[in-house]
Formats: C-alpha cells, sequence, structure tokens
C-alpha cells in the first residue's frame, strides 16, 4: 500500500462520515418536524391514553410480574432478571416486566410501568429495540 492509497482511503472514509453525518442530520430535522405536527401529538396523546387504560385494565392480571421484577432489582437476582422481556422501551420510558417470548407464548402485549410510575401495556418493538 502507498502513501496515496492510504491518504485516498481516509478522504473516502471522512467523505463517508460526513455524508452519514447530513443524512442523520436532515432525518431529525424531518421527523421532529412530523412530530412536532398537532394533529400527529393529538394522536400521540390518545395513543398514551389508551396504552394507559390498556396498562390498567391489565393490572390485575399482570402485578406480578412487576412485583417480581422490583424484587428482582432489590435483590440484584439476575437470574430472574435475564428471563424478563428484552423489550425494554427504555427511550420511551417503558420496561416490559414480562417472560421473555411473552407475545408468542402468552399472546400478551408487553406491560410494564412508564416513567411515571403508571401500568402501562403497548404492542409492537419501540425503536431502541432495534
Amino acid at each position: 500500500m502507498t502513501g496515496d492509497d492510504s491518504e485516498e482511503q481516509r478522504v473516502q472514509a471522512t467523505v463517508r462520515r460526513r455524508r452519514w453525518e447530513m443524512d442523520a442530520f436532515w432525518a431529525e430535522k424531518a421527523i421532529s418536524a412530523v412530530l412536532a405536527d398537532p394533529q400527529v401529538q393529538r394522536v400521540r396523546a390518545q395513543v398514551q391514553e389508551a396504552e394507559t387504560q390498556f396498562g390498567l385494565e391489565l393490572r390485575v392480571h399482570l402485578q406480578p410480574f412487576q412485583d417480581r421484577y422490583d424484587q428482582a432489582v432489590r435483590d440484584g437476582d439476575t437470574a430472574v432478571l435475564i428471563r424478563i422481556c428484552p423489550g425494554k422501551h427504555g427511550w420511551w420510558g417503558r420496561i416490559c416486566v414480562l417472560d421473555e417470548g411473552h407475545e408468542t407464548s402468552m399472546e400478551e402485549p408487553h406491560w410494564g410501568h412508564n416513567s411515571d410510575g403508571r401500568p402501562i401495556a403497548w404492542v409492537g418493538s419501540a425503536p431502541d429495540d432495534w
């Protein structure tokens, strides 16, 4: 490899990185514009209300899972914690406390508490699950 090849590779890597940064910048601008739209805000509020209602309805049935999770966190019981659903949804302030695979085996939605401590149930994955 000559010095010219090395320089060319550094230039190409810089161009790729800069292109990625610009794409990410414009994608974030577009997403922010969509999320700021009043209709999107209205729909978001309706979804949150429905998820909260669904969470409250399932609480009687699923609260023992939250209690188990809370106890495992207090005790540092990793054996319990590794069996919990990997759908943490931390970006959205949610941690699913059901067992891994629950969506297929138990046909249950994700269930836990939101960052405000209210029970919440939701279907699907959040972007930070990817």
